[in-house]
């Protein structure tokens, strides 16, 4: 199978884009606040912790955008909140003829809006599919991959968008933030959308950073105490973002390792391995017969996450060997008895090795 992964910073690039982190907080900040857990509830004035307001002006800085919000709800929540800020009941929206994020496709139906289809693998089509459909009134483009055989550069989607029309693009980031170069508002769109979350912040907050105008629609119906994201949640939001770029370009540095040295046959029983977004980028690994489900029950017992928490969260440490995914299944209903997904987490290539390894010996053994 070829797939085409999205290209990860490279380490000496997540450490410049930490310092990068850091050096906007000491503008925005002064330095015992960041020495401090934050201020609480609906401050006269602004509506919300002064604290939260102060770390959604370093995440707009961050990716030179106007404004940014912080939700709850995760990178799900940022996206409902993001098309109701641009849609209206009724309304059509451009999105990738793919099968759509299962949480995306709900909120879309709870807004009421319908959807229209193009191969973002062409750009030609999308071009005529919005000459042709004139009704289209926002897009939505998912960064990371929808299905195996995705390939498009998001910036030349977006490029493509705005050189037909003028609507506004929203764009989810989630599993492609501090892992890639640019998000989608950095590229062009109108938002962008992701979790918190997935970039070792807390649980339920999503950030939308883009347009000013469409943050001030979500901030003035956003009104109410229980809506506001505290001051401790905002810095826990910034800590995690700090630390987050360079994590995450190790643990792609360990995937390229693992799948090196699983494909010059390290591991027996190792038909191939490959790097795919699904929807992390993670290891898929292509067994010779069908053990995936008995590899998956050793791999628990040898100290391996057996599911995700926030996919790349906090919590996630150890390595976490899963089935495939939903869209990878889809593609192939075989995959699903001969192919795991592996994500090193925290771990270096040396314990994902053991730990396969292992599980192939009792798994044959046993058999």
């Amino acid at each position: 199978m070829k797939t085409y992964p999205l290209e990860s910073l490279s380490i000496e690039e997540a450490k410049d884009l930490q310092f990068r982190i850091v050096d906007t907080i000491t503008q925005v900040f002064k330095g015992h606040e960041m020495l401090s857990r934050g201020d609480l509830g609906v401050v006269k004035g602004l509506n919300k912790p002064v604290t939260t307001k102060k770390v959604e002006e370093v995440i707009a800085k961050m990716f030179s955008q106007e404004a940014a919000l912080l939700v709850r709800g995760a990178g799900s929540g940022a996206i409902r909140f993001a098309l109701h800020s641009v849609a209206k009941a009724g309304d059509t929206v451009l999105v990738h003829k793919a099968p759509i994020y299962n949480t995306t496709k709900y909120s879309m139906e709870m807004l009421g809006l319908r959807t229209v289809e193009a191969d973002f693998n062409t750009l030609e089509e999308v071009t005529a599919v919005l000459r042709r459909e004139k009704d289209i009134k926002l897009a939505l483009i998912q960064h990371t991959r929808q299905m195996p055989e995705d390939r498009y550069s998001m910036k030349e989607v977006i490029n493509t968008i705005k050189s037909v029309s003028a609507i506004p693009i929203i764009t989810d980031d989630n599993y492609a933030t501090f892992k890639v170069r640019k998000i989608g508002c950095e590229s062009g769109a109108d938002l962008s959308c992701f979790s918190a979350f997935k970039l070792l912040g807390p649980e339920g907050i999503g950030v939308i950073t883009g347009k000013q105008q469409y943050i001030d629609i979500l901030e003035k119906e956003s009104y109410s105490g229980g809506m506001q994201v505290q001051g401790h949640e905002a810095m826990d939001v910034l800590r995690g973002f700090v630390y987050a770029p360079v994590s995450l370009a190790i643990q792609a540095q360990v995937n390229e390792e693992c799948v090196k040295r699983l494909n010059e046959g390290e591991v027996p029983h190792v038909k191939t391995a490959f790097l795919a977004n699904a929807q992390s980028k993670v290891l898929l690994v292509e067994f010779d017969s069908d053990i995936a489900e008995n590899v998956l029950t050793e791999a628990e017992r040898l100290g391996a996450a057996p599911n995700p928490v926030g996919a790349e969260s906090k919590y996630e440490i150890v390595p976490m060997f899963y089935r495939v995914s939903g869209t990878f299944r889809n593609y192939d209903s075989s995959f699903e008895k001969r192919m795991i997904r592996i994500n090193p987490m925290r771990s270096g290539s040396d314990t994902v090795i053991r730990i396969l390894s292992e599980c192939v010996r009792r798994v044959f053994s046993v058999s």
